[in-house]
């Protein structure tokens, strides 16, 4: 059993916020999700048509993405909230990457709620998670650059375990070492607003999206909310 768990000081910080702690067991990876493929195709389809486009920073979500990342040093135009990066990738290709079923999903729920997704392997993760202020020792290997060690500075939010960090900039980049791959088979995806009050029937909608995308194909799922009232949870 995993513990997620948001700090005193982000709690104080950022006082609206709410993370949905989405955690899926038995995950069948290698087989057709094609409840996925459909939804990916269909954000595709209606951007191609005109009907919809992927929210952006003028989007009240995506703003208070930024406000934050400014809030603790990061210039939110040069590392971008993952939502927004995601979204901006679509408008420009017109497609959203495919990597597993299981990534895809949440990608797919991500950019069509615009609300920041992300995900951790549960067997790669040591320890419990804390969302937290970065105190500047830590260390950081970013997804698909296994060589690669980064230092947060001291401020940033991340997402840390008891090895490293896990998230940088608090949603911007995840960690190779608790990449999921299509191997994966107990997995924790997160869902996040900084904005409960405006956004939290937005954010519960966006999580049980994900769970049904991920239940025909994981032995068991369930749905846990984080905030400042109940900052623990467990995956």
């Amino acid at each position: 059993m995993t513990s997620f768990r948001i700090a005193p000081a982000v709690a104080d910080a950022f006082p609206d916020t709410l993370i949905a702690l989405v955690t899926a067991t038995g995950i069948r990876g290698h087989e057709p999700w094609p409840h996925t493929a459909t939804a990916l195709t269909e954000l595709e389809r209606r951007l191609a048509h005109g009907t919809w486009r992927p929210a952006d920073e003028t989007d009240p979500r995506i703003e208070a993405w930024h406000t934050a990342y400014r809030s603790f040093g990061t210039n939110p135009r040069r590392v971008r909230p993952s939502v927004d990066a995601l979204g901006r990738r679509l408008a420009k290709k017109g497609t959203l990457p495919r990597i597993n079923p299981a990534v895809d999903s949440y990608n797919a729920v991500s950019v069509r709620h615009g609300l920041p997704a992300g995900a951790f392997d549960l067997d790669r993760v040591t320890g419990d998670v804390d969302i937290r202020y970065a105190d500047g020792t830590e260390s950081f290997t970013p997804l698909g650059e296994p060589d690669t060690v980064e230092h947060p500075k001291a401020g940033e939010i991340i997402y840390a375990d008891t090895t490293d960090v896990l998230t940088r900039h608090w949603n911007h980049r995840d960690a190779h070492r608790t990449r999921v791959t299509g191997d994966s088979t107990h997995v924790a995806f997160v869902l996040e607003t900084l904005h409960a009050t405006r956004d939290g029937g937005l954010l519960k909608a966006a999580a049980d999206e994900l769970a049904g995308l991920l239940a025909p194909h994981a032995d068991r799922t369930t749905v846990h909310y984080l905030d400042s009232a109940q900052p623990h949870a467990v995956a």
